[in-house]
């Protein structure tokens, strides 16, 4: 995972998967960051727990750069800003 202070990620596209079941979140984060522009970020609200485990190790696991905090509004919920992996250069 990425520091918190190191990350300035502009105004990233978000994607609330708060009570989306596993594997479906993890499904349709990795479908949100095909959609998202080189250099860019995601914001993820999700639930606490399993949901949190599984979408962040498949994310951590495919290479993605991840920053995880509480979320502010729901105590139940964490945020977290990804940014795609784009592979070797010039692959």
């Amino acid at each position: 995972m990425v520091p918190p202070d190191s990350v300035q990620p502009g105004d990233p596209q978000r994607l609330d998967l708060r009570g989306t079941p596993c594997p479906i979140n993890l499904i349709r984060a990795r479908l949100a960051l095909e959609t998202i522009p080189s250099g860019a970020w995601l914001q993820l609200a999700l639930d606490r727990g399993e949901a949190e485990q599984s979408v962040l190790a498949g994310l951590e696991q495919a290479g993605h750069r991840l920053q995880c905090q509480p979320h502010p509004a729901d105590p139940a919920a964490v945020l977290v800003l990804v940014q795609p992996w784009e592979g070797p250069a010039g692959v």
